[in-house]
């Protein structure tokens, strides 16, 4: 497995049997599942005062009309942990006058196994006892503000995506300008909202596992595997590494993928690829009865699989009126499509197995030994999907051509074969 270079590669690790890890550069800081961490990010110079200024000027244009007071949360790119003091520090002088609450949780530069971030030790000490942590309800509350200090990155981006609700004022070192990001939240929204509209109409799933170093990716996939048989989905899992569309155009019978990956690289321009791939809160968005989606946006594994943790339970207590559900629920009921504007047939698979009066679908598979018994396999999207295709491989056609008889092969070595042609020309060896 290939991981993303934000993500630790645990993997690596464990080939010489290490104890520990330092990771330099760039981090996603995603929990670990099995070593600790010491993280190395690097120092990028920044003009704090510029910097501060560019942030509380665009703040107070856009709080002229005497709104509520706001909580402010300061959030920042790893190479500007060294700086973070004095930022935090320029900030309250700078906006003492509107009596707004700062509140920052400082990065930290040791990480241990499946031990939550908020608690682990740092080397910075601007979080004092009365600040709270970044995952208090302030952080997402809709009258809550957010002041993002670096580049346009993938970063930014899930920022964007998980607090929606929030005012985003973003500043860039590199052109040294500060933003309000409210109009590319609702552009990106828009966007992750088509997709989900598209995997709400797939019936076969891919699980893309994404990474094998982040916490709490084996029990995801277990959940979405779960989840997707519930609703009768069919679903595969592929490991592939780093992905590109010419690696999934080989699964043409998946109509949609879901990414296992780390927060940073879950979210993928499907515009090259052509199915759609979503994150695992999207598909659980998508198997919902209901077509209206609040905006909210999961992309932690373990706050996702803490909401879920209840449903999965229930699912596997055994439930009297099962039988009885599945008798009244139709399968042949069409369902509406938004992508394409009509209604649909939805295949499902897993269910009960079917009366021997269907047991000669053009659909199902057979496989048939030399004792001329035959078997039913269970319906296989693969093998569905491989019937409608006109060409399905080379022909075995088995007793109807005579075998070929053996020959002798050539002898010799690469430079010269015993039975090269030169050799009867008179040719010499140089």
């Amino acid at each position: 497995m290939d991981d993303h270079s934000c993500c630790v590669d645990e993997v690596a690790a464990q080939h010489v049997d290490a104890d520990a890890m330092v990771h330099y550069g760039h981090a996603c800081m995603s929990l670990t599942s099995r070593l600790p961490v010491i993280y190395v990010f690097g120092r990028k110079s920044l003009d704090v005062d510029a910097c501060v200024s560019s942030l509380v000027d665009l703040f107070r244009s856009n709080r002229e009309d005497g709104g509520e007071l706001e909580t402010i949360l300061l959030r920042h790119d790893v190479v500007y942990t060294h700086l973070a003091d004095q930022i935090l520090a320029k900030l309250r002088q700078s906006l003492s006058p509107f009596n707004v609450p700062i509140f920052y949780n400082p990065i930290p530069v040791k990480s241990a196994p499946d031990i939550k971030v908020s608690t682990l030790p740092s080397t910075s000490t601007v979080n004092s006892s009365s600040d709270p942590p970044s995952d208090t309800p302030q952080d997402s509350s809709s009258s809550s503000t957010i002041f993002y200090i670096g580049a346009e990155s993938l970063a930014l981006t899930n920022l964007l995506m998980t607090h929606a609700s929030s005012s985003i004022y973003s500043y860039d070192p590199s052109s040294s300008s500060a933003r309000l990001e409210s109009s590319r939240t609702n552009r990106l929204l828009m966007r992750r909202y088509a997709v989900v509209q598209k995997a709400r109409d797939a019936d076969v799933v891919g699980i893309l596992v994404g990474t094998l170093g982040v916490a709490s990716y084996l029990p995801l996939i277990t959940h979405l595997r779960r989840l997707l048989a519930k609703y009768r989905k069919k679903s595969y899992t592929i490991s592939v590494g780093k992905l590109n569309p010419a690696k999934l155009a080989n699964f043409m019978e998946i109509e949609c993928f879901v990414l296992v990956a780390c927060h940073e690289n879950s979210l993928i321009e499907a515009k090259d690829f052509l199915r759609p791939i979503v994150t695992p809160y999207e598909l659980e968005v998508a198997l919902q009865a209901e077509q209206s989606w609040t905006g909210r946006y999961v992309l932690d594994f373990k706050k996702l699989l803490k909401e879920n943790a209840k449903d999965d339970d229930a699912d596997e207590e055994p439930k009297e009126n099962e039988e009885e559900e599945e008798e009244e629920e139709d399968p042949d009921q069409p369902v509406f499509s938004l992508i394409t504007g009509t209604y649909r047939h939805a295949k499902r698979y897993g269910g009960k197995q079917p009366s021997s009066s269907n047991q000669n679908s053009d659909s199902a598979m057979v496989l048939r030994n030399q004792g001329s018994s035959v078997a039913r396999l269970e319906d296989s999207a693969a093998g569905q999907f491989l019937q409608t295709r006109t060409y399905q491989g080379l022909e075995v056609r088995l007793g109807e051509d005579a075998p070929s008889v053996l020959e002798q092969g050539r002898s010799g070595i690469a430079r010269g074969y015993q039975d090269d042609h030169w050799k009867d020309m008179g040719a010499t060896e140089e």
